[in-house]
């Protein structure tokens, strides 16, 4: 092998940079998909319902509840402390008031935080403990036991400590 003094000795490919900086493009690829494909394994969408005429037969009843609410004059004040909450209930008709509500207190996105209790109280003011909440929305939902009508509220807090819900607005 008679080399000239022009003539540089080919180095091996994994030795140039335009074979890594071609390959880099189809392993990121590759890293990208095996990493979304763990993740979809790994977490759980709630939000994929399989029967969605029975989901929406249900957001029908739902309507109907709030519109039972509304009839029969219903407010709500809710306050919302460290450790507990207080709810006052409202109507025209007092004697129409519930001994017993049930309280969902839901975060749109975190499930894993949702509380749901029952809470029973006389003359439309009804307390229970409740596990400390984060910061952020969170839903509130008032029903009776016998899921007749339905109240629903929002709140973001810490700022709103004190809210309203009233189905006639």
């Amino acid at each position: 092998m008679n080399h000239t003094a022009t003539e540089k000795p080919r180095e091996p490919w994994y030795r140039q940079g335009w074979p890594w900086f071609l390959i880099a493009f189809p392993a990121t690829a590759v890293v990208a998909g095996v990493a979304t494909l763990v993740i979809a394994v790994q977490t759980f969408d709630g939000m994929v319902v399989d029967d969605y005429y029975k989901e929406g037969r249900a957001i029908v009843q739902t309507i109907g509840r709030v519109e039972h609410a509304r009839e029969i004059g219903l407010r709500a004040g809710v306050k919302v402390r460290s450790e507990s909450i207080r709810i006052e209930l409202a109507a025209p008709d007092a004697a129409s008031l519930p001994g017993r509500i049930r309280l969902t207190v839901a975060h749109p996105t975190r499930g894993g935080q949702d509380q749901e209790l029952v809470i029973a109280g006389s003359a439309g003011v009804y307390e229970a403990p409740l596990a400390p909440l984060g910061t952020g929305r969170w839903l509130f939902v008032i029903e009776d036991e016998a899921r007749s009508w339905r109240m629903d509220g929002s709140a973001f807090l810490p700022a709103e400590m004190e809210i309203t819900i009233d189905p006639s607005v």
